[in-house]
């Protein structure tokens, strides 16, 4: 215990034992006069008090004594061989003392009846040493208990700080995973355009040195709000309007009161990568996109849909699945960015998150997300606003 803690535990020894000789003082007072040996209170409290008051001046040293042995089942035998010597000793202290002080408190004040010290030690000893071991006892037990208490409680704020540690490396893990993934893909694109179009490569390559600045002003950080991941997409987005000119549409329908809802960073993005990649690309013709965020009964709900070819329509790939699940038909279309993506969330949000990638009704494929609602920042407002919708053609 810290040392400006020490002076309220003693004081907490000196009242816990104060209160436990009140208790015998009462019980002695009431049992003499009720069996024919008058007793006055003063007597009874004197008595109690003595007694247990020397054992609150021992205490102290009975918990510093036994500080050191403690014992666990690694050292029991020494230990307990170590506290029957120490329980010895400190109740043969505690008896010499008594009897000295009842020298003053009993045998001083009993008229007719006189006692040496000597005999007062030998009296003491026969009569009480058996429930002085026991108090020893008593004593060493309830520290036990404490330190056991301390311990564990202690045992258990570092599983916890380890576990935080862990999971913050695993998500580390994974957000790293995804940079070099999205710097690999932007980079193929790049090196496809040097050639064909050397001017759309130079403004991708532009708009790829913004994009890192903004990763790199976001490293270090787990989740963002909504607001800021929308920003960061939209420089995604603006690399791959260099890409695909008008084949691409994309619209956002967000929800104004979501938007500072917390999220993973870099959640939205290999969403985005995926639907583009494996939706819109290998389709002819234009493709649309779909964002949608939404603040409902407490939770964030995202989806990103595209009007792309969908699902490959074997082993029922076609149907929902949960967080967990993974039918076959999608392993054409999870590729890194979605398989990191599900595992991140389910790190920070465990089961109160879901992920789904199915078929979209009328073609194309949605991949959707609830994760619970928390605001980044100043708290949100109150109630779920109604949802405003503006086309952005990327």
């Amino acid at each position: 215990m810290p040392n400006e803690r020490r002076p309220l535990k003693w004081l907490l020894i000196f009242a816990c034992w104060t209160l436990v000789g009140l208790m015998f003082a009462s019980q002695w007072y009431v049992g003499n006069n009720a069996n024919g040996y008058p007793t006055t209170w003063a007597q009874a409290v004197t008595w109690a008090l003595t007694e247990y008051w020397l054992w609150a001046a021992l205490t102290p040293l009975i918990l510093f004594a036994g500080r050191r042995r403690f014992i666990d089942r690694d050292n029991w035998r020494r230990n307990v061989a170590a506290h029957v010597l120490l329980g010895v000793v400190f109740a043969s202290a505690f008896l010499v003392l008594y009897a000295g002080a009842e020298q003053f408190t009993t045998w001083a004040h009993t008229p007719g009846k006189t006692m040496t010290f000597q005999k007062s030690v030998w009296y003491v000893f026969t009569k009480k040493f058996h429930m002085a071991f026991l108090t020893y006892w008593v004593i060493t037990g309830v520290s036990h208990a404490f330190e056991f208490y301390r311990r564990n409680r202690r045992n258990e704020l570092r599983a916890s700080q380890l576990e935080a540690q862990l999971s913050r490396a695993q998500l580390h893990a994974l957000k790293m995973q995804l940079h070099p993934h999205f710097l690999f893909n932007t980079l193929n694109t790049i090196s496809a355009l040097v050639h064909r179009d050397p001017r759309a490569a130079d403004r991708m390559v532009a708009r790829l040195g913004d994009l890192l600045r903004l990763a790199l002003d976001n490293q270090g950080i787990e989740e963002v709000s909504l607001e800021e991941e929308l920003q960061f997409t939209q420089k995604y987005l603006e690399i791959e309007q260099t890409r695909f000119h008008d084949r691409l549409t994309v619209e956002f329908e967000v929800d104004p009161a979501s938007l500072d809802a917390r999220l993973p960073n870099l959640l939205l993005q290999p969403l985005i990568e995926n639907a583009i990649k494996h939706g819109i690309s290998a389709k002819p013709g234009a493709g649309h996109i779909r964002v949608s965020a939404r603040r409902e009964n407490g939770t964030l709900n995202l989806s990103v849909r595209d009007d792309g070819v969908g699902l490959p329509h074997t082993n029922g790939a076609n149907g929902a699945n949960g967080a967990n699940g993974t039918p076959g038909g999608e392993c054409a279309r999870v590729g890194v960015g979605l398989a990191n993506t599900r595992a991140r969330l389910a790190q920070l949000y465990g089961d109160a998150q879901q992920f789904e990638l199915a078929n979209a009704p009328g073609g194309g494929c949605r991949v959707s997300i609830s994760i619970p609602f928390r605001a980044h920042g100043a708290q949100a407002n109150s109630g779920d606003a109604d949802a405003t919708s503006n086309g952005t053609r990327a």
